[in-house]
């Protein structure tokens, strides 16, 4: 599995930042993240600062958090929203706890939600949906109806 779910790193082949040299001196330098990566942001910011009793019964956590999609997914966009919003220096902070940290962690603590195998002192891996495939032809790939930008 990879871990590379939406980091903040360049596509690859697209240069070093996808921005030419007319653009950057146009535009403001964007702001320096405060962390440098999810998890990072996981142990210094969101853990200290978000704090709950983890008892496995009304909350739950993986101790090894990081083979969780779901959970990397949404740690990701916990630190993505908070490095932006900290910049609002109005309702910036306000907004990440109310529409971020609160709905996020709920989920991940969630004792059903993505560690609800595991505990404190092990990760077990969870049992993933295996759907079945629809019948061809009913989800026809968007990519081949549309005609290519050149």
């Amino acid at each position: 599995m990879t871990n590379d779910i939406g980091l903040f790193v360049p596509a690859p082949g697209s240069g070093a930042s996808g921005v030419s040299a007319e653009q950057s001196a146009e535009e403001p330098k964007a702001p320096e993240l405060v962390y440098g990566s999810a998890e990072e942001f996981l142990h210094e910011q969101l853990l200290p600062t978000y704090v709950r009793d983890v008892d496995g019964r009304t909350a739950k956590w993986c101790i090894e958090w990081y083979f969780h999609p779901e959970a990397l997914s949404r740690i990701e966009a916990l630190w993505r929203a908070w490095e932006h919003l900290r910049l609002d220096g109005a309702t910036g902070m306000s907004v990440w706890w109310r529409d971020h940290a609160d709905h996020h962690m709920r989920v991940l603590l969630d004792p059903r939600g993505p560690f609800y195998k595991c505990d404190m002192e092990k990760h077990r891996d969870p049992e993933h949906l295996e759907p079945k495939k629809a019948p061809a032809g009913w989800f026809p790939d968007v990519r081949r109806l549309q005609p290519h930008l050149a």
